[in-house]
């Protein structure tokens, strides 16, 4: 008897439309198109995929949804490519991520590995104007929060300190999945109410690693600044975890 064998989910068929969209951004890649750059009109389209006007205006439309394409009417109107923002970019991967159940360690095990390698490149490269930025943030939140709203509104200013750090990043893949990450991990703070009960021993924590990055980050010491940051990482994520226990309790208890 041959031995079992395991079967991985078969993907579901792509419908014909979407199939055509997959087409045309092929093409848009082949032909060097930029954003801006006029496509061909509907009559070209359906002599060049072979498909009916219904299934290319379908197909038009799901470019559109992704945020691939701009329409325009009027005098000079057409389909044009679009550069997706990274703000949609975000939106619609966290869709992906929305019934997946993140935890915190699922979120802080990738932080850890790459924000301290965001702050050794950027060490000695920043302009005055960044760091000034960075202390400007980290004076929201210099004082603990005296009400759990402030509580709140501080854990989101202290995350988008590494926004801040994730839009200069050289490489814009490593800048876009860590300013993913901070989205998601504010989104996450905010509904699971991950500041209550407000932890002073965060705060403190927090605050006073992001001013030693900051100097490091002045200074140009890489090493230091990776160093700063994997024990911010590896404090934040014992920290906000215990946020996270507290929380489950909560809810048990409710």
């Amino acid at each position: 008897m041959p031995p079992a064998t395991t079967r991985s989910k078969a993907e579901p068929k792509l419908s014909r439309p979407v199939q055509v969209a997959e087409a045309i951004k092929d093409w848009v890649v082949e032909q060097g198109l930029q954003a801006g750059d006029r496509l061909p009109g509907e009559v070209e389209l359906i002599q060049r995929f072979g498909m009916a006007k219904g299934t290319i205006r379908e197909a038009m439309r799901v470019l559109e949804a992704q945020g691939l394409i701009k329409t325009r009417t009027g005098p000079g109107g057409g389909s044009f490519v679009h550069e997706v923002s990274r703000q949609r970019a975000k939106a619609l991967l966290g869709n992906y991520f929305y019934f997946k159940d993140l935890t915190i360690g699922d979120i802080y095990e990738l932080r850890l590995k790459l924000e301290p390698e965001l702050a050794a490149s950027l060490a000695g490269q920043l302009p005055e104007d960044v760091l000034e930025l960075l202390e400007k943030n980290v004076a929201e939140y210099s004082e603990p929060a005296a009400t759990l709203d402030e509580e709140r509104d501080q854990h989101v200013a202290s995350l988008r300190f590494h926004a801040i750090l994730a839009e200069q990043a050289q490489n814009p893949l490593l800048g876009f999945m860590i300013d993913f990450m901070v989205n998601l991990l504010s989104d996450l703070t905010v509904y699971r109410r991950l500041y209550s009960p407000p932890n002073i021993e965060l705060w403190k924590q927090g605050r006073d690693h992001q001013r030693q990055l900051i100097v490091a980050l002045r200074h140009g010491d890489a090493n230091k600044a990776k160093a700063i940051m994997s024990d911010h990482m590896e404090t934040a994520w014992k920290l906000m975890r215990q946020q996270e226990v507290e929380m489950e309790n909560r809810f048990i208890s409710e």
